[in-house]
């Protein structure tokens, strides 16, 4: 789905940006809901499972969760559904837009979504199991909810690669929370100004802020490895550090290919390409918290990377280095 004013011809091409706009929309509301619900008990992805079930807190997180869903889910029905006209239940294939990028950020937001649930799950008493089915089912309706919504919609359709990512997500995170009670591998996100958005700031942002979620070419996301999960529990190998491969892409200025003019202007050709990183990161869950130098890192959702160096390889060039890079 994600996861933007901030998320034949003429005809055709009106078309593909509205679709364009919209995932970047919708997938803009995943991640304000995302961040919405991540509070201090949360953040570190800390496990609560040998607490006894509190009514309470459980009653105040699920009458909560379903006034921000419905909330949400009745404001995409009118800003953006209502806007235009319905349809028979229809797909649309989108696989061959944004050089899969926004697959990823689908794939990172049901998995962070998972995470989310799961923790507050936990925090109420729910048992791991328990909490694992309820996080993973819960992120994936959510996003199985607006893929339907999309195709209903005349100018839309349901993403059967959409709906793929969103499976792979929600599957890392509830796959290693069975098997090891913890999460191993995570996935993440991080961002940078590209030279790309300029072009086309109507579809890539105008500001910082709409660059942020809208310019893909800016984006990369991240499988962050605990290594010393994997091994044995009085291992020397720092516990707080991962290591990390990233993806991306850029010379991105439309979706499926780069236009050639936008509002009569010529924009300049650029060749379009993906990007795999090889990086550093930290598992903020196993920073020693007695610390006082390393407690304000606790308070940074996990889905966002730390700058650290990493090496970019890239199709047909010379490995680079970034000695910060996030």
């Amino acid at each position: 789905m994600g996861y933007k004013n901030f998320f034949s011809g003429i005809i055709l091409r009106k078309s593909l940006k509205k679709r364009d706009d919209y995932s970047k929309n919708k997938r803009f509301f995943l991640l304000l809901f995302l961040l919405f619900i991540f509070n201090k008990n949360i953040f570190s992805q800390a496990v609560y499972n040998n607490q006894v079930f509190n009514s309470n807190r459980f009653k105040t997180i699920v009458i909560a969760e379903s006034a921000v869903t419905t909330v949400g889910l009745i404001g995409l029905h009118y800003l953006w559904y209502k806007k235009f006209p319905h349809s028979r239940f229809h797909f649309f294939d989108d696989s061959k837009e944004w050089l899969n990028m926004d697959k990823a950020g689908h794939a990172t937001t049901s998995y962070n979504l998972s995470a989310v649930q799961f923790n507050m799950m936990s925090y109420a008493g729910i048992k791991n199991n328990q909490a694992t089915w309820i996080g993973g089912l819960t992120a994936l309706g959510f996003q199985t909810i607006i893929e339907i919504f999309d195709g209903f919609s005349q100018k839309w359709g349901f993403s059967k690669t959409d709906m793929l990512a969103n499976i792979i997500g929600t599957s890392l995170f509830m796959t290693q929370q069975f098997a090891y009670k913890e999460q191993r591998i995570q996935m993440k996100f991080s961002f940078h100004r590209s030279i790309y958005a300029k072009y086309n700031p109507a579809e890539l942002g105008s500001n910082k802020w709409q660059r942020w979620l809208k310019d893909y070419n800016g984006q990369t996301y991240w499988i962050s490895i605990n290594p010393a999960s994997f091994t044995k529990s009085n291992t020397e190998f720092p516990r707080w550090l991962n290591a990390e491969i990233g993806y991306g892409a850029d010379g991105m200025t439309g979706g499926s290919k780069n236009p050639s003019e936008i509002n009569g202007k010529k924009i300049s050709s650029f060749n379009r390409q993906r990007k795999y990183f090889f990086s550093l990161g930290a598992n903020l869950k196993n920073i020693d918290r007695k610390n006082l130098n390393t407690k304000a890192l606790l308070v940074i959702p996990e889905i966002f990377k730390l700058p650290f160096p990493a090496i970019e390889f890239k199709k047909n060039s010379a490995l680079k280095f970034h000695p910060v890079y996030f």
